[in-house]
């Protein structure tokens, strides 16, 4: 009999939590779900401890990423519904039954959404809070948590965006943005996070350039004229201003003007090439229904 759900769990040193996670997760889902484990490069005794709960655990040589470990996990599950939560304790099986009550009420997938209070610290919770007002605007409705990585989803729709998601921790932000552009429903459903158990692998220098990027990633995979038209418009505002101060104080047309005014134009192409580009990769999300 086939599974329905798959429960995904990607792991790198996270024995110290999956020793109560596992079996607690198995009361919640029974034995109507399967539960896959992606062991990514860890050292400690990951695997022995899925062994002995009766759960599937895949391991990857080295380290490839907690995208990567997604990506591992969703091409070797079999269930028609992909639940992802993470393996340090923060995200609590008693909420699976509410993200797949959610998830039947014809959503192509469903985000637990974390609160304040339970952000991994005051620059986290800044830091998500931008994000979660930046892809807001982008899409045109709210998002209540970008990153969370806690969320139920249809399978069959997941996997069309798997050569989109990074391998890194922004995989979260990439599928929801993806899932927003084929048009699918996206629900959110308020959880409680725990503090995690054991160290946390986001280093605040190294991820926070990174969600930089991520920035920069959103518009780019999303709407890349709501990013690269503003940026062409403050070019030609700042290329008008200073024309018109030349103009009136030495009556001359400078280099630095028709900088600005060529920058905006060219600006405003590659904007157009990247939506172009950009519809490219949602093309064959058209060929099916929103809804399960």
């Amino acid at each position: 009999m086939p599974f329905t759900t798959s429960v995904i769990i990607p792991s790198k040193n996270e024995s110290a939590s999956l020793i109560s996670l596992l079996p607690k997760l198995r009361e919640i889902v029974g034995t109507e779900a399967e539960i896959i484990v992606v062991d990514d490069g860890s050292t400690d005794n990951t695997v022995e401890i899925c062994k002995n709960c009766g759960v599937k655990v895949i391991s990857h040589p080295y380290s490839i990423g907690n995208g990567g470990a997604i990506k591992t996990g969703a091409r070797a599950a079999k269930g028609e519904i992909l639940l992802f939560m993470d393996a340090d304790g923060q995200h609590k099986p008693e909420d699976i039954p509410r993200l797949l009550a959610k998830l039947d009420e014809k959503y192509d997938m469903v985000v637990g959404a974390r609160d304040r209070a339970s952000q991994a610290g005051a620059h986290r919770a800044v830091a998500n809070g931008f994000y979660n007002r930046l892809s807001s605007w982008m899409v045109g409705q709210k998002i209540h948590d970008l990153t969370s990585g806690f969320r139920a989803v249809n399978a069959k729709k997941f996997r069309k965006f798997l050569y989109l998601l990074p391998n890194t921790f922004s995989y979260p932000t990439t599928i929801t943005m993806s899932f927003f552009r084929a048009g699918y429903a996206i629900a959110y459903v308020p959880i409680e996070a725990p503090k995690r158990i054991g160290k946390s692998h986001v280093h605040v220098i190294k991820d926070g350039f990174r969600f930089i990027l991520i920035i920069i990633k959103i518009g780019t995979l999303y709407s890349p004229q709501k990013l690269f038209l503003p940026i062409s418009l403050s070019f030609f505002t700042t290329g008008l201003a200073y024309y018109l101060y030349t103009y009136l104080t030495t009556h001359r047309f400078t280099n630095m003007s028709a900088l600005m005014f060529i920058s905006a134009i060219l600006t405003f192409l590659i904007g157009i090439v990247s939506e172009q580009v950009s519809a490219l990769h949602y093309k064959d999300s058209d060929n099916e229904p929103s809804g399960k």
